[in-house]
């Protein structure tokens, strides 16, 4: 097992990472400081590979348990070092929806994350037509 802190303390047990995650979010000029970043992110996808594997290899009446689960993954910002809030990157899997595709939206007019939480509460069976600051559901995101 991989510590992977978020905070800012840099006492990961990562191979070749001296940093907090957090601080290295915000050093995006530091060649040397974003090839930590990178170390980090690729753990955490490897971890986030082994979660998902075994959640599709276990079985759940008539489907598996990614199938009934939800997992959403990703970054509160779209840029960590301008502290931006549009345009994240999101891994979102299970819960029934098809999957094994990129949706990437118009930057001058991004699509509020709060769509995607409509769209999970929907999928939910939840009568629910706004959440946070959504518009709508998010396009191009279709049921299995």
């Amino acid at each position: 097992t991989i510590l992977i802190d978020q905070a800012n303390n840099p006492k990961q047990n990562l191979e070749g990472v001296t940093t907090g995650t957090h601080s290295l979010t915000h050093t995006s000029s530091n060649p040397e400081k974003r090839a930590e970043l990178k170390r980090v992110e690729e753990a955490q996808f490897r971890e986030l590979a082994v979660l998902l594997k075994a959640m599709k290899e276990t079985g759940e009446p008539g489907s598996t348990l990614l199938d009934r689960t939800m997992v959403l993954y990703g970054s509160n910002f779209g840029d960590a070092n301008q502290h931006t809030c549009f345009n994240q990157p999101i891994l979102f899997a299970g819960g029934g929806f098809k999957h094994g595709q990129h949706l990437a939206f118009n930057e001058s007019n991004p699509v509020p994350l709060c769509n995607l939480y409509v769209s999970a509460l929907q999928r939910l069976g939840l009568d629910v037509a706004k959440f946070g600051s959504s518009t709508a559901t998010v396009p191009g995101l279709e049921m299995a």
